[in-house]
């Protein structure tokens, strides 16, 4: 397979943990598929899953798991017949079926290594773990690469860092090695590094934000759409900017109403969730919670939308590579949730 050839699923590797050319080719891909659409089916009420049952627990994560290996013996067909390692008639088919194989048996190992940590022998889950190894990979070999590449001007370091330190030190005119190593477009530069740090510090910040309800115990009282590629470029065009942030802030306020409807979350599953536990909130009667989850549960959930988008938007501002701003939001959110 050629190095230098385009890749078609260049951005789905962005936010799935995906490493082309290796045995992390799908990535997460076929787990969180699988995730998803299980959810989704339960939350419709397309399937009858009590989670308060261990039978149904079980047979749920089993159907997952099926469904993920299905998925990735899919995936893999697919990626190898299409050519994505060459042209099938040319490599053979004995090659082909070999590439499915190596494929799936990774996405098998995948699997297995979410349950083991899931099981308890970890801190988190596979899927939060393996998207934070390839994001941190990517971030410390941007900063330190001792990569050199040629870009017409001579040879030059790919780590912004190492750029950094080698162009003050090698350059006479000081102020403009740091311009340089600061602004570069052609490789990652140190502004990259910085926003990138930002990111993690914003998203890190309003993660804390939450709202508290009060429960206690019944039973026991006690071209428009896409971004700006700079903040040059959003001053110049001021309408396209603002269409494209109203659009990111309403559809992402949006998609999050819609998604705690099909995933089990809404107001009136959370309310029958604490009728069934025995619990009610604080200060309200049994008839009321409800009425007073469907004022909270919406709004917050529409604002926490609203909060991504605008970090999206802050992040294609501040020009972060390859899109690393949805990884970073990923990340810290499934990091979080782990400690």
């Amino acid at each position: 397979m050629s190095s230098d050839s385009s890749d078609p699923l260049y951005w789905l590797r962005v936010i799935l943990a995906s490493n082309r050319g290796t045995l992390m080719e799908l990535g997460i891909t076929p787990i969180v598929t699988s995730g998803m659409i299980m959810q989704l089916l339960a939350g419709a009420n397309l399937i009858e899953v009590d989670f308060s049952l261990k039978e149904d627990r079980a047979l749920f994560s089993g159907a997952q798991k099926l469904f993920a290996m299905v998925f990735a013996f899919g995936q893999a067909t697919v990626s190898v017949m299409t050519g994505l390692y060459g042209d099938p008639s040319e490599i053979g088919a004995g090659v082909c079926l070999l590439l499915i194989i190596q494929l799936v048996f990774a996405g098998l190992i995948s699997m297995l290594l979410d349950e083991l940590l899931q099981k308890g022998y970890g801190l988190g889950s596979g899927i939060s773990l393996f998207i934070a190894t390839n994001i941190c990979e990517s971030i410390v070999w941007k900063a330190f690469s001792p990569t050199t590449v040629n870009t017409g001007r001579g040879p030059e370091f790919e780590g912004a860092i190492i750029a950094l330190f080698y162009l003050v030190i090698t350059r006479n005119d000081k102020i403009r090695a740091l311009k340089e190593a600061f602004y570069r477009t052609n490789l990652p530069n140190v502004m990259n590094l910085l926003a990138t740090v930002v990111v993690f510090g914003i998203v890190i910040y309003l993660q804390g934000f939450r709202v508290e309800l009060p429960v206690k115990s019944n039973r026991f009282r006690a071209y428009f759409m896409s971004p700006p590629h700079s903040i040059k470029d959003a001053l110049l065009d001021p309408i396209h900017t603002v269409v494209y942030v109203a659009f990111m802030l309403t559809a992402c306020a949006l998609f999050s109403k819609t998604w705690i409807e099909v995933s089990g979350s809404s107001p009136r599953e959370v309310a029958k969730q604490l009728k069934e536990q025995g619990m009610v909130m604080a200060g309200h009667r049994e008839t009321s919670t409800y009425k007073e989850l469907k004022r909270i549960i919406p709004t917050a959930a529409a604002f926490g939308g609203a909060c991504i988008g605008a970090l999206s938007v802050l992040a294609d501002l501040l020009e972060l590579p390859q899109s690393k701003e949805h990884r970073i939001v990923l990340d810290v959110k499934t990091r979080f949730f782990d400690f």
